[in-house]
């Protein structure tokens, strides 16, 4: 057995394994022989021939000098890890004492130290060999004798001093970005000159240029972006119009928050002679207007997505195109791609065309205008949306039916004051005016990713998919044994099959653990990403799947209605390679992640903003997670969360016990496990740091002693 590890590590030299997968690939299959080879790997692994990461083993190749390269990765407890450049090697620990004048993400030269038995590698950085930020924005403070910002988003954890002479007019309070940065020594502070006021700290501006600069997200569009969208034709000419299919005679209308500026989709419903309905899903067409390799494709395609801040949007395409032309606007003539159905009304699917077409919105509904027609049965089109949401409430059973997990993902809902400040925050209610749009949606990406799958239909065509990948085994095991520790059946095996998923998630609706279960369910799937290659997509259920109904605001959808006309147009696919699709799914997959990272800062940085005058005040909370320090809880109404310190708990001394995800009083047993709810008090926020701090008051849950 050990020979045959040593070959196998031997042969794959930059590659880490769980056990499993060694034991699948020597073919190991008895559980004896399994037993031998999981001792003889940790035999390896104490011997030192191998090294690990997490649960996976690689075979550890020591550096051929004391000295290395590579990026480091702060933590915000102020160590950090260098991965370096050389993949075959493990990443390097430095201790905060060690990190020197390096900021996050910088690419540095590190001396190692002599390696410690079973130990990570271990080094000292000794030059800043690139910076990844030349910009940083924090608050400018004040001290007694100079002023100083601390960088959000702990790039470096140390304060900038500025010099008087160089605030350029900024004032306490101010958000900043500060450039022309010098650090020479790890002795003294570094140094800083503010280069711009994005506004006063918690304001919208302040809030959106803060996180633009963290994300790299660009705020504005350049000229020549500007010039084409300027010179874009508003008038649809009369040859255009004949190439397409006319709706602008039928029922169209749209249903959007009612804080939208972008219609991207809009929606048609009428009664076939046959006692059918042909029920039409149109989406603007952003294609015509935006034609490939123009400056505005480059630009939609570096930015990948529109990005959705509280109170603000970085938009994909410039306004003139957002908000104009592309819009679903009522009353106005609007290019489109259209999927039209015939179904019966239990959502059964007879036929279906993928057409480009044009319409002219007879109405701009928002949700709750859309749910007092459905509670009611009256109002504007109310025959039209209360068939609508009958189909869509067979559309959801049959998928959920058919294997689509329905998680429970609460949101929140700011109101703001003229000044962009929280004034109320309030969980946003998901209601079938939501989900009445949301099934068409599905069933119109889905309907577009089977028909160029199959030869029968299209001949199989090359297409953008979006993939979600079953979960891996070491997450499934994790979120069985927290499950079984709520006192739940779930069997490990049982996380491969949606549908058993669905079950435990109806299991747990409406009980005190259903969001934090429903949050762990989703941390421990694989995240849904673009691809060229199929692999379906396990969430929904669904065998084939792309993004068709968003192309004002994801370019992913853009790209794919531009793939799908030149394919009806019996065209080559203008000229898309497999591998120039795959390297645009990986970039806008990445757009997507840093999107949504970006998004929900935005959202911690509100409730923040809102809970900062709120200190003293009582909530009632959930435990949504348990580490060795504390214990996070996440407030039930605003779902803001924040820290119960272990220093806090008075009147025992706590054990963390990991395997039930919980601390446990030595003396009284008194326990806090996740899922559990409390009432807790507010006892500080950080708006730097975006940190809140919170005490318990009393055990409303599960707290067994």
């Amino acid at each position: 057995m050990k020979k045959k590890l040593v070959k196998f590590f031997k042969s794959n030299p930059r590659t880490a394994f769980k056990n499993k997968e060694i034991a699948k690939k020597l073919k190991v299959e008895s559980s004896e022989d399994y037993a031998l080879l999981k001792s003889t790997i940790h035999s390896l692994f104490e011997e030192e021939f191998l090294f690990k990461k997490g649960k996976r083993y690689q075979l550890n190749q020591f550096p051929d000098s004391n000295k290395i390269t590579g990026v480091l990765q702060l933590h915000p407890d102020g160590y950090g890890f260098v991965i370096p450049r050389k993949k075959k090697l493990e990443d390097v620990f430095i201790a905060e004492r060690n990190i020197g004048t390096a900021f996050n993400g910088d690419t540095v030269e590190v001396v190692l130290f002599a390696k410690q038995k079973r130990k990570n590698l271990e080094g000292q950085i000794i030059k800043v060999l690139e910076r990844k930020k030349t910009e940083l924005t924090g608050t400018l403070q004040k001290s007694k004798s100079f002023y100083f910002i601390r960088p959000d988003n702990f790039h470096m954890q140390r304060d900038v001093y500025i010099d008087r002479s160089n605030l350029a007019d900024a004032k306490v309070g101010d958000k900043v970005v500060v450039g022309n940065i010098e650090w020479k020594t790890s002795m003294l502070n570094p140094e800083g000159s503010v280069l711009s006021i994005l506004g006063k700290e918690g304001t919208i501006d302040a809030i959106k240029s803060s996180i633009a600069k963290q994300f790299n997200l660009p705020l504005t569009f350049n000229r020549k972006v500007n010039d084409e969208a300027e010179k874009t034709e508003l008038e649809i000419s009369d040859k255009e119009l004949s190439k397409r299919i006319d709706f602008r005679n039928e029922n169209v209308f749209t249903i959007d928050p009612v804080d939208a500026k972008d219609f991207d989709d809009a929606l048609s419903v009428k009664k076939l002679e046959n006692g059918n309905l042909k029920i039409g899903v149109h989406i603007a067409d952003v294609s015509h207007y935006v034609q490939k390799d123009s400056a505005l494709d480059k630009q939609a395609e570096l930015r990948g997505n529109s990005v959705y801040l509280v109170g603000a949007v970085i938009p994909m395409l410039p306004e003139k195109l957002s908000n104009g032309i592309c819009s679903l606007v009522p009353n106005e003539d609007r290019l489109t791609f259209s999927v039209v159905f015939e179904m019966k009304d239990t959502g059964e699917v007879i036929n279906y065309k993928i057409s480009k077409s044009v319409i002219k919105s007879k109405r701009r509904f928002t949700y709750e205008e859309v749910q007092e027609i459905i509670d009611k049965g009256k109002g504007e089109f109310a025959e039209e949306i209360v068939l609508l949401n009958k189909i869509a409430q067979n559309l959801r059973k049959a998928r959920i039916e058919e294997g689509s997990i329905e998680f429970f993902t609460p949101e929140i809902v700011f109101e703001l004051d003229e000044k962009g400040k929280p004034v109320a925050v309030k969980r946003k209610e998901i209601k079938n005016s939501n989900m009445l749009v949301e099934e068409f949606m599905l069933l119109a990406n889905k309907t577009v990713a089977q028909h160029f799958s199959t030869p029968k239909k299209s001949g199989r065509k090359k297409i953008i998919y979006r993939v979600h990948d079953k979960p891996e085994n070491e997450k499934i095991q994790e979120f069985t044994r927290f499950i079984k520790s709520l006192g739940y059946h779930f069997k490990v095996g049982s996380f491969s099959n949606s549908g058993e998923i669905q079950k435990l998630i109806e299991q747990v609706k409406g009980s005190e653990e259903e969001a934090v279960v429903n949050e762990l369910a989703i941390r421990s799937m694989a995240k849904a990403v673009y691809a060229t290659k199929n692999i379906g997509h396990f969430g929904l259920g669904f065998k084939y799947y792309t993004h068709f109904t968003s192309p004002i605001r994801r370019y992913s959808d853009l790209l794919v209605h531009r793939l799908i006309f030149s394919y009806l147009n019996k065209k080559s696919g203008i000229n898309y390679t497999v591998d120039l699709l795959s390297k645009i799914c990986d970039h806008i997959s990445k757009c997507e992640r840093n999107a949504i990272d970006a998004e929900r800062l935005s959202v911690k940085m509100k409730q923040a903003v809102f809970l900062k005058d709120k200190i003293g005040e009582e909530f009632h909370a959930v435990i949504s997670g348990v580490a060795h320090f504390g214990i996070f809880v996440e407030l039930t109404d605003i779902l803001a969360e924040g820290l119960i310190r272990v220093r806090d708990l008075e009147g025992d001394f706590y054990v963390y016990d990991e395997k039930k995800y919980s601390l446990i009083g030595r003396h009284t047993k008194k326990r806090y496990r996740l899922g559990d709810k409390l009432l807790v008090k507010l006892i500080r926020v950080d708006l730097e740091k975006i940190e809140l701090d919170f005490i318990t008051l009393e055990e409303s849950g599960k707290n067994n002693v």
